[in-house]
């Protein structure tokens, strides 16, 4: 009964072992993204499931047969870089609006490294000038191997050691 008990209390195995692994980031941290070697100052979004980007002068086209998507991001330094990448898929977005509308927005594979990890995810791209951060984190990027504590920002700096793809 004892035996259980400290079982209970003190839990051994896949829970404890997963936390170990995983590392704590602030509500708010710079991420790099790639392609671009852009650096944002992001927000973590739990509520969310994938990240969204802030892009202009964001048009879909045709590129070999395949639709592509085609913006313009610009960092907190004011260096722009004009775009051009696959589109994996069109998200449909519930907005926070009486009205309840929902919105189209164009869903593209980025690289984001935030402190030493880095992943591939789906990102979608939108008008976030309005917005204090010019990117949100979610779920699909911090998942598995995230905590985020509200009570902390910047406390992680990109440092990823990422290959070019040819």
């Amino acid at each position: 009964m004892l035996f259980v008990l400290l079982c209970l209390l003190f839990p051994v195995g896949d829970a404890a072992a997963q936390g170990r692994d995983k590392q704590v980031c602030g509500w708010l941290e710079k991420v790099r993204v790639s392609p671009g070697d852009l650096v944002f100052r992001a927000k973590m979004d739990t509520g969310a499931k994938h990240s969204s980007l802030n892009a202009r002068s964001i048009a879909e086209f045709e590129k070999k047969g395949e639709p592509w998507v085609r913006f313009v991001v610009q960092d907190r330094n004011g260096k722009k870089m004009k775009m051009e990448m696959p589109l994996v898929r069109t998200a449909e977005i519930k907005l926070r609006s009486k009205q309840k509308r929902i919105q189209e927005r164009p869903v593209i594979l980025l690289g984001i490294c935030l402190g030493s990890t880095y992943k591939e995810v789906e990102v979608n791209l939108v008008d976030r000038s309005n917005f204090n951060y010019q990117m949100l984190i979610g779920r699909s990027f911090l998942g598995g191997d995230f905590f985020v504590d509200a009570a902390e920002s910047f406390t992680l700096k990109p440092n990823c050691r990422v290959e070019a793809k040819p």
